[in-house]
């Protein structure tokens, strides 16, 4: 008799704490919150097109890859991950974009000075962009999306479910700290390490290595002074990645940044918009100066200057075209890369590399075809 009370108690409470799992909009923290948030991230559409968090952030890599898209597509091509900014058109048509490239369609609000040349009244415009991952980011990286347009992750989570799930219910205050803490949780962190920092720990050191490869990789990771363009033979190696890729997560600029940042910038263009390897649409977007004065950048994609409204100020490196310098933590789980997903592997990333250091150093330093993929064995180790 005694047993049958407690084992009914037992299912009693876990009872309880699995409907404690409620529904957008109703208030309740305590026990069942982080429950409550996974919920709320893994199955709740607040009305809207089917759409929940976990459409766009995978449990293993926090987005989408091309690969992930093709076998979702497979198994149902109605999946609401190819809807409204999903599709190539942005109304449900096609669905060539994403399969290839899943990149999606963002609507950006533009900066006050900032116009199209090809229509001047409009105040957004469209852009294709990849899923910023969810791991390793929540917890660790305060600037968030790749344009570093929004201050929190509950502000995040509210861009997000309103702009891409088309939420009739509107979630509370509640509902987005909920899923703010569910994103702080475990299953976010690509290591046992990067947990334990968040949580007050040592920042991992970087990998020593084990193979010859490794062990050379990781030079360019080093804060060290690059020699740029390099005098003679490899001595530009170390320290050449750590300029912009620095500080515990790899994700910041460092002393050694040959162009006038400051020390822990976090926005920086790499030629990504400049080469636009996938052919996306150009526009010309038209930047007022303080002065008056007008620039015109054609471009698929300015990044940062959107925001920002900046069009000429240091050279442009730290606005037009620049996009949020990704931490490296876990790099190897989060394919694709690039703000527009033109690198599907890491190889790309390095073989970009090797082009854009070609072009800005012209022909001085050469990546050779061993030196990117010891910098690809090193990454694989973060």
């Amino acid at each position: 008799m005694r047993n049958a009370l407690l084992v009914g108690t037992a299912l009693a409470f876990l009872t309880a704490v699995a409907t404690s799992a409620v529904a957008p909009g109703q208030a309740g923290a305590g026990p069942g919150q982080m429950l409550d948030g996974k919920r709320l991230f893994e199955q709740a559409t607040f009305g809207g097109n089917g759409r929940t968090c976990r459409t766009c952030h995978g449990a293993a890599t926090g987005t989408v890859s091309p690969e992930d898209a093709q076998q979702r597509f497979q198994q149902n091509a109605a999946e609401p991950l190819f809807l409204l900014d999903g599709s190539d058109d942005g109304q449900g048509h096609g669905v060539t974009r994403m399969l290839t490239d899943a990149t999606i369609l963002m609507t950006i609000t533009m900066a006050p000075n900032v116009q199209l040349a090809d229509d001047p009244t409009a105040r957004t415009v469209i852009v294709r962009r990849g899923i910023p991952t969810t791991l390793n980011t929540p917890a660790l990286d305060p600037v968030l999306m790749l344009d570093g347009r929004e201050s929190t992750l509950e502000h995040q989570a509210a861009g997000a479910i309103h702009d891409h799930a088309q939420a009739v219910v509107v979630p509370d205050g509640e509902d987005l700290l909920r899923i703010k803490q569910f994103q702080l949780t475990d299953a976010f962190f690509s290591s046992s390490a990067l947990r334990d920092f968040a949580r007050g720990a040592a920042a991992p050191p970087l990998p020593a290595g084990t193979t010859e490869s490794e062990k050379r990789g990781r030079r360019f990771f080093e804060d060290l002074p690059p020699n740029l363009p390099p005098a003679s033979g490899d001595d530009f190696k170390p320290g050449l990645c750590a300029s912009c890729h620095s500080g515990p997560l790899l994700n910041h600029t460092n002393q050694f940044l040959p162009v006038p940042l400051p020390v822990g910038s976090r926005f920086q263009t790499v030629g990504i918009s400049e080469f636009n390897r996938l052919g996306n649409p150009v526009r010309d977007f038209i930047f007022t100066n303080p002065d008056g004065s007008e620039t015109h950048v054609v471009t698929p994609d300015p990044g940062r200057a959107l925001i920002t409204g900046i069009g000429q100020e240091l050279g442009t490196f730290d606005s037009v075209n620049a996009f949020k310098i990704p931490g490296l933590r876990g790099i190897r789980l989060t394919a694709p890369y690039f703000h527009d997903n033109s690198a599907k592997t890491l190889e790309d990333v390095a073989a970009h590399y090797a082009l854009f250091f070609n072009v800005v150093t012209g022909g001085f330093l050469n990546l050779t075809p061993q030196d990117q993929a010891d910098i690809v064995a090193f990454m694989k180790l973060l």
